[in-house]
Protein backbone atom coordinates (compact mmCIF):
# COMPACT_ATOMS: atom_id res chain seq x y z
CA UNK A 1 0.00 0.00 0.00
CA UNK A 2 1.53 3.28 -1.05
CA UNK A 3 2.42 6.35 1.56
CA UNK A 4 -0.61 8.19 -0.62
CA UNK A 5 -2.91 5.77 0.33
CA UNK A 6 -2.97 5.21 4.01
CA UNK A 7 -2.56 8.76 4.28
CA UNK A 8 -5.83 9.36 3.08
CA UNK A 9 -8.73 10.70 5.11
CA UNK A 10 -11.04 8.50 6.86
CA UNK A 11 -14.38 7.69 7.69
CA UNK A 12 -16.54 4.70 9.18
CA UNK A 13 -19.82 4.03 7.39
CA UNK A 14 -22.66 1.72 8.59
CA UNK A 15 -20.51 1.01 11.56
CA UNK A 16 -17.84 -1.66 10.47
CA UNK A 17 -16.88 -0.15 7.00
CA UNK A 18 -13.97 1.90 6.34
CA UNK A 19 -14.46 4.70 3.65
CA UNK A 20 -11.00 6.22 2.07
CA UNK A 21 -11.60 9.72 0.76
CA UNK A 22 -9.39 10.48 -2.77
CA UNK A 23 -9.87 13.20 -4.92
CA UNK A 24 -13.01 14.43 -3.44
CA UNK A 25 -15.00 10.81 -3.52
CA UNK A 26 -15.26 8.48 -0.96
CA UNK A 27 -13.87 4.45 -1.34
CA UNK A 28 -13.84 1.15 0.18
CA UNK A 29 -10.13 0.96 -0.07
CA UNK A 30 -10.66 -2.45 -2.70
CA UNK A 31 -12.75 -0.29 -4.64
CA UNK A 32 -9.65 2.17 -4.44
CA UNK A 33 -7.46 -0.05 -5.50
CA UNK A 34 -9.26 -1.41 -8.23
CA UNK A 35 -10.32 2.53 -9.60
CA UNK A 36 -6.22 3.24 -9.81
CA UNK A 37 -5.69 -0.05 -11.59
CA UNK A 38 -8.01 0.60 -14.22
CA UNK A 39 -6.92 4.18 -14.88
CA UNK A 40 -3.87 2.16 -15.82
CA UNK A 41 -4.75 -0.13 -17.86
CA UNK A 42 -8.32 -0.14 -18.89
CA UNK A 43 -8.34 0.57 -22.76
CA UNK A 44 -11.89 1.08 -23.92
CA UNK A 45 -13.43 0.08 -27.30
CA UNK A 46 -15.22 2.29 -29.48
CA UNK A 47 -18.11 0.27 -29.10
CA UNK A 48 -18.16 -0.66 -25.63
CA UNK A 49 -20.76 0.36 -23.44
CA UNK A 50 -20.89 1.45 -20.32
CA UNK A 51 -23.56 2.12 -17.22
CA UNK A 52 -22.50 4.46 -14.96
CA UNK A 53 -24.29 5.56 -11.52
CA UNK A 54 -23.91 6.32 -7.83
CA UNK A 55 -25.72 3.26 -5.59
CA UNK A 56 -29.05 2.54 -5.63
CA UNK A 57 -30.58 4.93 -8.12
CA UNK A 58 -32.19 2.01 -9.91
CA UNK A 59 -28.87 0.30 -11.77
CA UNK A 60 -30.11 -2.93 -11.59
CA UNK A 61 -33.22 -2.18 -13.77
CA UNK A 62 -30.81 -0.65 -16.44
CA UNK A 63 -28.08 -4.47 -15.80
CA UNK A 64 -30.97 -5.78 -17.23
CA UNK A 65 -32.58 -3.33 -20.03
CA UNK A 66 -29.37 -2.96 -21.31
CA UNK A 67 -28.32 -6.61 -22.69
CA UNK A 68 -31.84 -7.44 -24.05
CA UNK A 69 -31.58 -3.91 -26.57
CA UNK A 70 -28.14 -4.88 -27.08
CA UNK A 71 -28.25 -8.72 -27.80
CA UNK A 72 -32.23 -8.67 -29.13
CA UNK A 73 -33.66 -11.00 -26.86
CA UNK A 74 -36.90 -12.08 -27.99
CA UNK A 75 -37.51 -15.22 -26.49
CA UNK A 76 -36.78 -17.07 -23.70
CA UNK A 77 -34.72 -19.61 -25.44
CA UNK A 78 -32.22 -16.82 -25.65
CA UNK A 79 -32.81 -14.83 -22.13
CA UNK A 80 -29.61 -14.39 -19.87
CA UNK A 81 -31.93 -13.28 -17.13
CA UNK A 82 -33.35 -16.68 -16.38
CA UNK A 83 -29.88 -17.97 -15.46
CA UNK A 84 -27.60 -14.72 -14.87
CA UNK A 85 -28.40 -12.00 -11.92
CA UNK A 86 -28.09 -9.26 -13.91
CA UNK A 87 -24.71 -8.22 -12.01
CA UNK A 88 -23.45 -10.99 -14.32
CA UNK A 89 -24.31 -9.05 -17.26
CA UNK A 90 -22.55 -6.15 -17.17
CA UNK A 91 -19.43 -6.99 -15.16
CA UNK A 92 -18.04 -4.04 -12.77
CA UNK A 93 -14.93 -2.15 -13.24
CA UNK A 94 -13.85 -1.52 -10.06
CA UNK A 95 -16.49 -4.54 -8.15
CA UNK A 96 -15.11 -7.24 -10.00
CA UNK A 97 -12.73 -6.54 -12.84
CA UNK A 98 -9.66 -4.81 -11.41
CA UNK A 99 -10.60 -5.73 -7.82
CA UNK A 100 -7.78 -7.61 -6.32
CA UNK A 101 -6.21 -7.85 -10.05
CA UNK A 102 -4.95 -4.54 -11.41
CA UNK A 103 -4.24 -6.15 -15.12
CA UNK A 104 -7.42 -8.48 -15.50
CA UNK A 105 -7.45 -10.35 -19.69
CA UNK A 106 -10.53 -8.70 -20.72
CA UNK A 107 -9.94 -10.59 -23.88
CA UNK A 108 -13.43 -13.43 -22.76
CA UNK A 109 -15.63 -10.64 -22.90
CA UNK A 110 -17.81 -10.59 -25.93
CA UNK A 111 -17.94 -7.70 -28.39
CA UNK A 112 -19.74 -5.27 -28.12
CA UNK A 113 -18.50 -5.76 -23.97
CA UNK A 114 -21.40 -4.30 -21.12
CA UNK A 115 -19.91 -3.05 -18.32
CA UNK A 116 -20.48 -0.56 -15.20
CA UNK A 117 -19.26 1.10 -12.49
CA UNK A 118 -19.93 3.43 -9.91
CA UNK A 119 -17.03 5.47 -10.53
CA UNK A 120 -17.90 9.58 -10.71
CA UNK A 121 -16.46 10.91 -14.07
CA UNK A 122 -13.46 12.24 -12.98
CA UNK A 123 -12.35 8.81 -11.87
CA UNK A 124 -12.64 7.18 -15.23
CA UNK A 125 -10.17 5.99 -16.76
CA UNK A 126 -8.69 8.83 -20.33
CA UNK A 127 -9.81 5.89 -22.62
CA UNK A 128 -13.42 5.85 -21.39
CA UNK A 129 -13.38 9.70 -22.17
CA UNK A 130 -11.55 9.71 -25.67
CA UNK A 131 -12.92 6.89 -27.13
CA UNK A 132 -15.86 6.40 -28.98
CA UNK A 133 -17.72 4.78 -26.58
CA UNK A 134 -21.39 5.11 -24.71
CA UNK A 135 -22.01 5.84 -21.02
CA UNK A 136 -25.61 5.60 -20.04
CA UNK A 137 -26.17 7.44 -16.45
CA UNK A 138 -28.66 6.52 -14.17
CA UNK A 139 -29.69 8.88 -11.29
CA UNK A 140 -32.96 9.42 -9.01
CA UNK A 141 -34.32 12.04 -6.39
CA UNK A 142 -32.11 11.74 -3.31
CA UNK A 143 -34.50 10.97 -0.70
CA UNK A 144 -35.52 7.93 -2.58
CA UNK A 145 -32.03 7.08 -3.54
CA UNK A 146 -30.76 7.29 0.40
CA UNK A 147 -34.14 5.08 1.44
CA UNK A 148 -32.55 1.91 -0.71
CA UNK A 149 -28.91 2.34 0.01
CA UNK A 150 -30.19 2.47 3.69
CA UNK A 151 -32.33 -0.75 3.18
CA UNK A 152 -29.19 -2.40 1.23
CA UNK A 153 -27.00 -1.55 3.02
CA UNK A 154 -28.84 -2.75 6.66
CA UNK A 155 -29.82 -6.37 4.74
CA UNK A 156 -26.71 -7.37 3.50
CA UNK A 157 -24.59 -6.27 7.19
CA UNK A 158 -22.73 -9.35 8.64
CA UNK A 159 -25.03 -11.28 11.51
CA UNK A 160 -24.04 -9.77 14.42
CA UNK A 161 -24.30 -6.46 13.48
CA UNK A 162 -26.45 -3.94 14.54
CA UNK A 163 -28.92 -2.30 12.04
CA UNK A 164 -27.90 1.73 11.29
CA UNK A 165 -30.72 3.92 11.98
CA UNK A 166 -31.97 6.04 9.20
CA UNK A 167 -31.00 9.04 11.47
CA UNK A 168 -27.57 8.44 11.28
CA UNK A 169 -27.63 7.06 7.38
CA UNK A 170 -29.24 10.55 6.81
CA UNK A 171 -26.45 12.70 8.38
CA UNK A 172 -23.76 10.58 6.21
CA UNK A 173 -25.39 10.87 2.68
CA UNK A 174 -26.36 14.56 3.42
CA UNK A 175 -22.37 14.88 4.40
CA UNK A 176 -21.42 13.40 1.55
CA UNK A 177 -19.82 10.44 3.27
CA UNK A 178 -20.78 7.48 1.83
CA UNK A 179 -19.66 4.92 -1.23
CA UNK A 180 -18.79 6.56 -4.11
CA UNK A 181 -20.04 9.67 -2.98
CA UNK A 182 -21.24 12.91 -2.33
CA UNK A 183 -24.06 12.32 -4.33
CA UNK A 184 -24.63 15.36 -5.70
CA UNK A 185 -21.19 15.82 -6.97
CA UNK A 186 -20.99 12.66 -8.77
CA UNK A 187 -24.50 13.31 -10.54
CA UNK A 188 -23.21 16.89 -11.51
CA UNK A 189 -20.15 15.76 -13.21
CA UNK A 190 -22.54 13.42 -15.50
CA UNK A 191 -25.06 16.08 -16.24
CA UNK A 192 -22.58 18.53 -17.36
CA UNK A 193 -20.85 15.68 -19.55
CA UNK A 194 -24.01 15.10 -20.81
CA UNK A 195 -25.13 18.41 -22.00
CA UNK A 196 -21.92 19.00 -23.67
CA UNK A 197 -21.57 15.71 -25.47
CA UNK A 198 -25.26 13.98 -25.54
CA UNK A 199 -24.24 11.99 -28.50
CA UNK A 200 -21.67 9.94 -25.88
CA UNK A 201 -23.33 10.34 -22.43
CA UNK A 202 -27.04 9.55 -22.02
CA UNK A 203 -28.65 10.93 -18.55
CA UNK A 204 -31.67 9.22 -17.51
CA UNK A 205 -33.87 9.66 -14.39
CA UNK A 206 -35.84 6.75 -12.32
CA UNK A 207 -38.73 8.75 -12.59
CA UNK A 208 -39.02 9.24 -15.76
CA UNK A 209 -38.71 5.95 -16.57
CA UNK A 210 -40.95 4.70 -14.10
CA UNK A 211 -43.59 7.66 -16.07
CA UNK A 212 -42.90 6.60 -19.00
CA UNK A 213 -41.52 3.10 -19.84
CA UNK A 214 -42.14 3.18 -22.98
CA UNK A 215 -40.60 6.44 -24.60
CA UNK A 216 -37.50 6.13 -22.48
CA UNK A 217 -37.06 2.20 -23.28
CA UNK A 218 -36.88 3.41 -27.32
CA UNK A 219 -34.44 6.20 -26.06
CA UNK A 220 -32.13 4.26 -24.69
CA UNK A 221 -32.29 1.64 -27.42
CA UNK A 222 -32.07 4.52 -29.97
CA UNK A 223 -29.43 5.78 -27.66
CA UNK A 224 -27.55 2.85 -28.51
CA UNK A 225 -27.68 2.54 -31.96
CA UNK A 226 -30.11 -0.47 -31.29
CA UNK A 227 -33.94 1.21 -32.15
CA UNK A 228 -37.26 -1.32 -32.33
CA UNK A 229 -38.33 -2.23 -35.42
CA UNK A 230 -41.71 -2.67 -34.38
CA UNK A 231 -41.85 0.13 -31.57
CA UNK A 232 -44.83 -0.84 -29.31
CA UNK A 233 -44.65 -5.26 -29.47
CA UNK A 234 -40.81 -5.04 -29.10
CA UNK A 235 -40.70 -2.43 -26.44
CA UNK A 236 -43.60 -4.02 -24.57
CA UNK A 237 -41.82 -7.30 -24.68
CA UNK A 238 -38.54 -6.16 -23.55
CA UNK A 239 -40.37 -4.40 -20.49
CA UNK A 240 -41.74 -7.32 -19.69
CA UNK A 241 -38.82 -9.47 -19.40
CA UNK A 242 -36.85 -7.02 -17.41
CA UNK A 243 -39.87 -5.75 -15.21
CA UNK A 244 -38.95 -6.01 -11.63
CA UNK A 245 -41.93 -8.69 -10.42
CA UNK A 246 -40.18 -11.21 -12.98
CA UNK A 247 -36.67 -10.23 -12.28
CA UNK A 248 -37.81 -11.03 -8.74
CA UNK A 249 -39.62 -13.89 -9.06
CA UNK A 250 -36.38 -15.54 -10.95
CA UNK A 251 -34.91 -18.40 -9.10
CA UNK A 252 -31.41 -17.15 -9.83
CA UNK A 253 -32.32 -13.39 -7.87
CA UNK A 254 -34.47 -15.15 -5.23
CA UNK A 255 -31.59 -17.68 -3.89
CA UNK A 256 -27.54 -17.44 -4.08
CA UNK A 257 -24.59 -14.86 -3.06
CA UNK A 258 -23.02 -12.09 -4.94
CA UNK A 259 -19.47 -13.48 -5.29
CA UNK A 260 -18.15 -10.18 -5.60
CA UNK A 261 -19.68 -8.31 -2.26
CA UNK A 262 -20.89 -11.39 -0.60
CA UNK A 263 -23.91 -9.93 0.13
CA UNK A 264 -27.75 -12.32 -0.79
CA UNK A 265 -28.84 -11.72 -4.79
CA UNK A 266 -32.42 -10.95 -3.38
CA UNK A 267 -31.03 -8.00 -1.81
CA UNK A 268 -30.99 -5.84 -5.05
CA UNK A 269 -34.74 -6.29 -5.38
CA UNK A 270 -37.13 -4.43 -3.21
CA UNK A 271 -39.94 -2.35 -4.18
CA UNK A 272 -38.50 -0.05 -7.21
CA UNK A 273 -41.03 2.52 -6.74
CA UNK A 274 -41.74 6.12 -6.58
CA UNK A 275 -41.72 8.31 -3.32
CA UNK A 276 -41.04 5.63 -1.29
CA UNK A 277 -39.23 8.42 1.22
CA UNK A 278 -42.33 9.35 2.25
CA UNK A 279 -42.75 6.34 4.52
CA UNK A 280 -39.54 7.64 6.62
CA UNK A 281 -38.60 10.65 6.55
CA UNK A 282 -39.50 13.28 9.11
CA UNK A 283 -40.53 16.81 8.01
CA UNK A 284 -37.19 18.02 9.05
CA UNK A 285 -35.51 15.63 7.52
CA UNK A 286 -37.30 16.26 4.08
CA UNK A 287 -36.91 20.25 4.30
CA UNK A 288 -33.11 19.43 5.67
CA UNK A 289 -32.44 17.76 2.08
CA UNK A 290 -34.81 19.62 -0.33
CA UNK A 291 -32.35 22.96 0.85
CA UNK A 292 -29.22 20.95 0.40
CA UNK A 293 -30.71 19.38 -2.94
CA UNK A 294 -31.20 23.57 -4.21
CA UNK A 295 -28.04 24.84 -2.92
CA UNK A 296 -26.03 21.81 -4.50
CA UNK A 297 -27.69 22.05 -8.00
CA UNK A 298 -27.78 25.54 -7.82
CA UNK A 299 -28.46 26.93 -11.77
CA UNK A 300 -27.25 23.74 -13.53
CA UNK A 301 -30.57 23.31 -14.77
CA UNK A 302 -30.84 19.05 -13.23
CA UNK A 303 -33.94 18.82 -11.13
CA UNK A 304 -35.39 15.88 -9.61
Amino acid sequence: MSTMLVNLPREKWFRILELHQWEGFWYLFPHLEATLASQSHFQACDDDVLLASSMKTGTTWLKALIPCIMHSISDDDKDPLIMNHPNALMPSLEVQLYRGNPSPDLSSIPSPRLLRTHLPYAALPESIKTSNCKIVYITRNPKDTLISLWHFMNNSKPPGVDAVSLEVAFKSFCNGVHAFGPFFDHVLDYWKQSLDNPQKILFMKFEEMKSDPKGQVKKLAAFLGKPFANDDEEVEKVLWRCSLERLKNLEVNKTGIDPCIGVPNSSYFRQGIVGDWKNYFTQEMSKELDEITRNRLGDSGLEF
